[in-house]
């Protein structure tokens, strides 16, 4: 099991992720934006505005997705 927080997701604050696998981790962390957003979290959305910026050339995403995905697996188990 390994965690992740927000900000090393591109996110806006410390909370922590904990998952087996990145997908675990990049679930909640969708779940948790999703959440922030509908509160109108201004930190979050204009992470979340960055991102869409990332998105928009889906080679970059890619690049960025699997890089956080190394960052996940390179991590020692908690």
């Amino acid at each position: 099991m390994n965690k992740m927080t927000c900000k090393q997701l591109g996110g806006a604050c410390d909370i922590e992720f904990l998952g087996e696998s990145f997908d675990d981790i990049a679930n909640q962390s969708k779940k948790h934006g999703m959440e922030m957003f509908q509160k109108g979290d201004t930190a979050h959305i204009e992470a979340m505005n960055e991102m869409q910026k990332l998105m928009k050339e889906p080679s970059d995403f890619a690049k960025w997705f699997e890089s956080k995905k190394e960052e996940f697996n390179n991590l020692n188990d908690i």
